[in-house]
């Protein structure tokens, strides 16, 4: 097989899964815009997710959001998404918008309020043995605004306690996924604010415990690319939330803001073994201005291009510039990657698998955004809490 070759069949094997949120109205503490045909229920977000996964080929998990996802017979959902050529993915848990949370959830120093939060926990996992999902997905606004407001080590303590339960109640066949955030909506001390907490707790839960990287979560300058091969290194990286930032958690479309970064990660995935099924690419945006299906089906193809363009780095070239030592050819080798231009080779291989080479295009000529805003008249659009 030649190098091409190879690159085209690794392309094809790519999987992005996409937020069920992300097909709602969202927006910012401001103001939430509302646009017409927007889902109303989980499963008009899977009939959307759908087209993604039609366009693309490349979408074929949908992550849900408990309780904006909560329908009465998951068993009938997770069916519902297969008849529609889907999964059902992660399940993500929600332990931030009830008013019981304002001091925290599982860190929280009232242990009625920790039991809650673990109640919840528990019966995502519940949701997960209904639905075949096997990633369960934690992330806690919990911290604290002010010094002297909480004790810092106690916070932990429970964190840990709580996380463990959890975790011996997860199948063999489960795991999982901690995500960190170094502030908001706590701003003086967050209880999980980056990499290294979250290993710390995963590595001392056990095998099924792994790190999720979120590209969003990091301050200015963090070299998110180091952050991977390490995780990776320690075999504990389980999974990525893909969106950009500018400034903070901006959760925009993924390679938005900075595409050489998205490259530079992609790169690390590859070199460090993370291009299989065992880490999760999903998307984590909220798309507030911009229409929500072709914005999700334009980040899987910023995916993808940025894995194209990893995958043509001339591995060999590269090892040989860095065993002699000339900074300027290893340098050189990383930039005629990324600046060549992947996007026929795309076109191919979504050719090859029978997709038009421009899912953008082909979804805009399909009509499907004209249908559902006809169709969707009425009931309550889904949206930032629902």
């Amino acid at each position: 097989m030649t190098e091409l070759a190879a690159v085209k069949t690794a392309l094809k094997t790519q999987a992005v899964e996409t937020p069920s949120w992300a097909y709602g109205n969202s927006g910012t503490r401001f103001k939430v815009f509302a646009q017409p045909g927007v889902p109303r229920n989980p499963r008009e977000k899977l009939d959307d997710a759908a087209q993604v996964h039609a366009f693309t080929g490349a979408a074929p998990t949908v992550a849900l959001h408990i309780p904006w996802d909560k329908v009465d017979d998951y068993g009938a959902l997770a069916k519902y998404a297969q008849e529609r050529g889907l999964k059902l993915g992660a399940i993500n848990s929600n332990t931030f918008q009830d008013d019981d949370y304002r001091l925290g959830s599982i860190c929280h120093p009232d242990a009625a309020v920790r039991r809650k939060a673990l109640d919840h926990l528990l019966e995502c996992v519940d949701i997960m043995d209904a639905t075949g999902s096997k990633d369960l997905k934690l992330w806690f606004a919990d911290g604290t605004n002010y010094p002297g407001q909480d004790d810092i080590r106690e916070r932990q303590d429970r964190l840990a306690e709580g996380l463990a339960q959890v975790y011996e109640r997860l199948g063999n066949d489960q795991r999982m996924l901690l995500e960190y955030k170094f502030f908001e909506p706590a701003f003086y001390m967050t209880d999980v604010p980056d990499w290294g907490t979250a290993y710390a707790h995963c590595l001392k839960l056990g095998p099924k415990a792994q790190v999720v990287v979120d590209t969003g979560h990091h301050a200015p300058g963090t070299n998110i690319e180091f952050i991977v091969a390490t995780l990776l290194r320690e075999g504990k990286l389980g999974a990525f939330d893909f969106n950009s930032r500018f400034y903070a958690d901006d959760d925009l479309m993924v390679g938005a803001a900075d595409p050489f970064q998205l490259f530079r990660i992609m790169y690390e995935v590859i070199r460090g073994g993370g291009f299989t099924p065992d880490v999760a690419f999903m998307l984590d945006q909220c798309h507030n201005i911009e229409a929500k299906i072709p914005a999700i089906i334009r980040s899987v193809m910023n995916v993808q291009e940025a894995t194209a363009k990893a995958l043509l780095v001339d591995g060999a070239a590269l090892v040989d510039a860095q065993r002699t030592g000339d900074v300027l050819a290893a340098n050189a080798v990383i930039m005629d990657a990324y600046n060549t231009d992947v996007r026929p080779l795309l076109g191919e291989v979504r050719e090859e698998l029978g997709l038009d080479a421009d899912p953008v295009s082909a979804y805009r000529r399909s009509g499907w955004g004209e249908k559902i805003a006809a169709d969707r008249v009425g009931g309550q659009q889904a949206g930032w809490g629902a």
